[in-house]
């Protein structure tokens, strides 16, 4: 994997930046960089919370998340503007069609970050750096924002390299890099080291990514579990993740919930997978198709985020299939910290009447047709009597858990 070349594209407060060129663009406002501003304030959807800040505000003491009320205290006179999903929608795309322009092996992760496999164009370009530079000065001169760029050999080296120094810089960090560049940081730093985790690696007296790449991996195990060896492999630089091109991506169904409230404990998010692996099951259903692969997403508070992913064996489009195996990725993927957004998704769809060839091992196969009979069957009554015909206990099973 060591020849691999993988750039992660950041876009700068992406929501302020967004709301800036359009301002510029339509005469609707100020320049939100230049001066003491947030995005932020929708009491519907967020109830007023700070979701993006310029960097003069960011010296005021504001931050993400913070109620919009106790950033007016600190900046009596801070300029607010509401968010347009819409316009970010519209940004987004130009962002990542200019991308796909020059390749296809993108994975774009969120509205303004993306993963690009430099790989197969690096033969273009005299060196990576040079491609970088390339990169974010065509985006600034095209749409008028800014973006940071990390280079390295890996999705998770990439992601702290763009995570250094900001706006509108590029770095590296490649593995003979780490030491020097890495190590040295606070562990709430590195990628999926939330809140939770940091305090519990402070406790075992790991501050720096440094102490916690040097600690026994089988200590970190018996504290945070999975999330430890997790940890332990990123404070090493281990991450032999592939770029999902974003045709693949498109090959799946899925579904995503960002919720009112944020979720603190896996009893409250066990009812939205159920709905979300239900809902996604009955599309599944309605369009004749077996799912090979599911995966899991949660955005958190402070709108960092995180997926894994694993096969379906047999393939399947039963609601209990998909959400037994979306409670589990959940188990193995949550830090601990507050759950902003939860998401299923499934990939490598089969038509549900091809053949599948199963295993002796494939035990789980019986139980599962019969999971996906039935889910046929409640969806010919729930079609003839209505939705609420059948009651499917998204309520029962939080009570049971």
């Amino acid at each position: 994997m060591a020849s691999r070349i993988i750039f992660h594209i950041d876009v700068n407060s992406a929501y302020l930046s967004w709301t800036s060129v359009e301002n510029l663009r339509t005469g609707a406002g100020p320049d939100l960089r230049e001066v003491p501003a947030i995005i932020g304030g929708d009491q519907k959807s967020r109830h007023g919370i700070v979701l993006a800040k310029s960097i003069s505000a960011k010296k005021m003491g504001i931050y993400t998340s913070e109620p919009v009320a106790s950033a007016l205290k600190k900046c009596p006179n801070l300029l607010i503007f509401p968010p347009d999903h819409e316009m970010y929608r519209q940004y987004s795309h130009l962002f990542i069609d200019y991308l796909k322009t020059l390749t296809p092996d993108i994975e774009q992760v969120s509205v303004d970050e993306c993963y690009l496999d430099f790989t197969g164009i690096a033969h273009r370009y005299g060196s990576p750096l040079e491609a970088a530079d390339e990169i974010k000065n065509t985006i600034y001169e095209r749409f008028g924002f800014t973006v940071n760029v990390g280079i390295s050999c890996n999705k998770l080296l990439a992601k702290m390299a763009s995570d250094f120094e900001k706006p509108n810089r590029v770095h590296t960090l490649f593995p003979e890099e780490i030491p020097r560049k890495m190590w040295p940081l606070p562990v709430r730093e590195l990628h999926m080291a939330g809140r939770s985790s940091s305090q519990v690696l402070n406790k075992l007296g790991i501050h720096t990514i440094g102490e916690l790449a040097n600690t026994d991996v089988n200590l970190l195990v018996s504290h945070l579990k999975s999330h430890g060896r997790l940890l332990w492999e990123y404070a090493n630089g281990i991450d032999d993740r592939p770029v999902e091109s974003l045709p693949a991506r498109a090959k799946g169904v899925g579904n995503s919930t960002t919720l009112s409230e944020d979720v603190l404990t896996e009893r409250d998010a066990a009812p939205v997978l159920r709905r979300l692996s239900e809902s996604v099951a009955k599309r599944l259903r309605a369009g004749k198709q077996l799912a090979g692969s599911i995966s899991v997403e949660i955005k958190y508070a402070d709108f960092s985020a995180a997926s894994h992913q694993m096969p379906l064996n047999p393939p399947s489009n039963a609601a209990g299939t998909l959400y037994s195996a979306s409670l589990r990725l959940f188990r193995r993927l949550w830090n601990g910290e507050p759950i902003r957004l939860l998401g299923v998704r499934t990939t490598r769809l089969t038509d549900e009447n091809a053949p599948v060839q199963l295993s002796i091992f494939d035990i789980d196969w019986e139980k599962n047709e019969k999971q996906q009979k039935l889910d046929a069957a409640l969806d010919k009554i729930r079609k003839k009597y209505g939705e609420q015909a059948i009651r499917r206990g998204s309520d029962v099973t939080a009570k049971k858990l």
